[in-house]
């Protein structure tokens, strides 16, 4: 039963080892199909020689930066098109602003996913570990007791076999915890650059409004 269970915990952090490098793949994969996408647009949308020829490039991509603009161009087109209603009031650049700040939300909220099974991975694991160990030095000790002998070979293997537990914690931990700060300095970069878009978006769609006037 004592290494039955110590086999357990192993077999446990193996598994959260095995999740930690599947989900640290898909989101690697992730960040490179968003650069790729976000490239993409970016460079076809301000090479648009006006706002019309920016819309249709807007609805010719596939992205996070493209959806965002998707939404600014239904919001706008709709602000011009009800010009009085209660739900535009306010000038373009306010109008346009809440609902394209949700939908950045949207897409960070779409992207953490993950997140926070690498954090739980990084926290738990090293203590799932040391409670393999504490239970492997509880049996070599519980023999010890029972036979009356303390040689090395009576407790060399529980103990080993229970040190073991430790390293693997340890070892899954680590790569959870860098996995972890490493994609949320990613989301942070992300969000910045969201930011700066939303920012130009919104300068675009004020002159585009004051045109329409």
């Amino acid at each position: 039963m004592d290494s039955f269970i110590v086999h357990s915990v192993l077999a446990i952090l193996v598994a959260l080892s095995i999740a930690t490098w599947s989900i640290a793949i898909i989101k690697i994969k992730q960040l490179k199909k968003v650069a790729l996408e976000t490239t993409n647009f970016t460079q076809s949308f301000w090479s648009a020689k006006d706002w019309k020829a920016g819309e249709a490039v807007t609805f010719e991509h596939q992205g996070d930066v493209a959806a965002l603009a998707k939404l600014g161009f239904k919001e706008f087109n709709e602000y011009i098109s009800n010009p009085g209603s209660l739900k535009f009031a306010g000038d373009v650049q306010e109008v346009l602003d809440r609902p394209m700040r949700q939908e950045i939300q949207r897409i960070l909220r779409r992207h953490e996913r993950g997140l926070a099974e690498l954090a739980s991975i990084g926290s738990t694991a090293p203590f799932i570990g040391l409670f393999g160990t504490v239970w492997g030095i509880m049996n070599a000790m519980q023999t010890i007791s029972a036979t009356g002998q303390a040689s090395i070979d009576v407790v060399a293997g529980p103990i080993g076999e229970a040190l073991i537990a430790t390293a693997i914690g340890i070892a899954a931990a680590l790569p959870a915890v860098l996995f972890y700060n490493y994609f949320l300095r990613k989301m942070k970069i992300w969000v910045t650059e969201l930011d700066g878009f939303t920012e130009d978006f919104l300068r675009l769609a004020t002159r585009e409004s004051s045109n329409k006037k």
